[in-house]
């Protein structure tokens, strides 16, 4: 049985209006009204949870309100990255000390690593005693964790999964043919690839704005209802397409604002969106939020 099946939602992490200060409160709000739209699992402290922009004791804050605030009615994944393995343990630990239900891990972020300096940073984490959930990152990231060298990390005790954002759609099928980790798609705008090409589940960023949609989408595609499917993708895509650009956190806060759901800008060195990327995203979003 896939232990994080269905849609999990990398969420924001909500700003005051005037001082930016981290609003706990409206991030407790949130977390009950998406699973409230349905959503099965949440993932604080990603990118779009602005985790590098967070001090210390904010971040942990974050994770601890978001645990709490589930209640344990979806499981709760934590990214851990940070620029050393002592700072990811650590955040692996907070995460495990609040009642997480897993963590998410980039390979080693502040240069490309050795091979070797892969396998003892996953171990590391490993040692928790949370299941693992790898990101693969080559967008972002120096390291391309290709299906082969999947296959030699899954041999670690609490690697259970990857978050596969390389952007080859034919990876996913790869990935399982080689190992037994689940597969859950990491790009908005390949989701239903993703999901057509055996993906248990899919961690995504627009979902904090349309929640609804992208949970509907995901239950179509698991009761085998394709054109359907297909017909609701082709109508969120120009949204979505969004989650791929340098500009996904703003897009996704922004989206908010236009839900009804303001949860503040984004910190520098983000910039909020110019006048262009707004009306994008305004046409994008009104085409995608559809009743379902």
């Amino acid at each position: 049985m896939a232990r994080f099946e269905g849609v999990h939602v990398a969420i924001i992490t909500p700003f005051t209006s005037d001082t930016r200060e981290v609003d706990y409160k409206k991030l407790d709000d949130h977390v009950n009204w998406l699973i409230e739209k349905g959503v099965h699992g949440l993932v604080p402290c990603g990118t779009c949870g602005e985790y590098a922009q967070l001090s210390d004791e904010e971040r942990g804050k974050v994770v601890e309100t978001v645990v709490v605030a589930a209640a344990g009615r979806v499981p709760v994944v934590v990214g851990v990255a940070a620029p050393t393995t002592e700072r990811a343990v650590f955040w692996a630990r907070q995460a495990k000390q609040v009642g997480a239900s897993g963590i998410m891990a980039l390979p080693p972020i502040s240069y490309k690593p050795k091979w070797a300096e892969v396998v003892a940073y996953y171990e590391a984490l490993s040692d928790v005693g949370l299941p693992v959930v790898i990101y693969n990152n080559t967008h972002d990231n120096a390291t391309d964790l290709t299906p082969d060298l999947l296959h030699k990390l899954e041999s670690i005790e609490n690697i259970v999964a990857v978050k596969e954002f390389s952007g080859d759609i034919r990876r996913i099928a790869e990935i399982q043919e080689k190992t037994n980790l689940e597969v859950l798609a990491g790009a908005d705008d390949l989701a239903l690839e993703g999901l057509l090409a055996g993906a248990f589940g899919w961690i995504a960023g627009l979902a904090n704005a349309v929640p609804e949609e992208s949970v509907k989408l995901f239950e179509l595609v698991r009761d085998g209802k394709f054109e359907e499917a297909s017909a609701l993708y082709r109508t969120i895509l120009p949204l979505m397409r969004w989650d791929s650009t340098p500009r996904l956190v703003q897009a996704i806060k922004y989206a908010m604002e236009l839900a009804g759901r303001p949860v503040g800008e984004t910190r520098a060195p983000r910039l909020p969106l110019d006048d262009e990327d707004r009306k994008a995203v305004e046409q994008a979003f009104y085409r995608a939020h559809v009743t379902v």
